[in-house]
């Protein structure tokens, strides 16, 4: 298996961090805008697009702040995916900074689809 790069990504989110960390840590949340469908029994999160299931971890979690999952297919590797959310102290605005690991041909593909994602995020918040 070819190693995974690690890339970030950061978009501006209009929502405070306290709204926007129900969207990305609960099943609920996380059904609005990454997943059709996601369901979760104690840390083990499913994640359902076009009837394709796929299980991840949630294998560190800070209230307002971040969730980091791994995907369980990932289980040997060092990959995860972490959604963390910054407030500039100064500014107040607030970002969603987004880590994930893909194989270097899959990399663009990876960040267009968290492009794409986010959209519709910032779309449900009302924050587009």
């Amino acid at each position: 298996m070819p190693a995974k790069l690690k890339f970030e990504l950061e978009f501006t989110i209009r929502a405070s961090p306290s709204m926007l960390f129900q969207y990305i840590s609960t099943p609920s949340g996380l059904s609005e805008w990454f997943a059709e469908n996601v369901n979760s029994r104690g840390e083990i999160f499913s994640f359902l697009w076009d009837g394709f299931e796929e299980k991840a971890k949630l294998i560190s979690k800070k209230n307002d702040e971040k969730v980091r999952f791994r995907w369980l297919e990932d289980e040997d590797s060092n990959s995860y995916f972490e959604m963390k959310i910054v407030e500039d102290d100064i500014t107040k605005d607030v970002s969603l900074v987004i880590t994930d690991f893909s194989e270097e041909e899959e990399t663009e593909n990876a960040k267009l689809l968290w492009e794409s994602q986010i959209s519709d995020l910032r779309h449900i918040l009302g924050a587009s």
